[in-house]
């Protein structure tokens, strides 16, 4: 290997658990973020809706 590459991600063992876990990749935190963050306002003030919305709520399945 070559002692120049770059950091990344490493596999972690969880004892007592059938599924690894990977550790925070490089320049990131660990601590999940909420969508909300991401969007900001614009996206709760934006309540545009399509012309077949109202439709697609109204219709049901055939197998109901």
């Amino acid at each position: 290997m070559a002692p120049d590459r770059a950091p990344r991600q490493h596999v972690e063992k969880v004892a007592g658990s059938r599924r690894a876990r990977l550790t925070a990749a490089p320049g990131t935190t660990g601590e999940p973020r909420p969508a909300d963050e991401d969007r900001g306002a614009e996206a709760s003030a934006s309540s545009d809706s399509g012309p077949n919305d109202e439709r697609m709520k109204r219709d049901v399945p055939p197998h109901y």
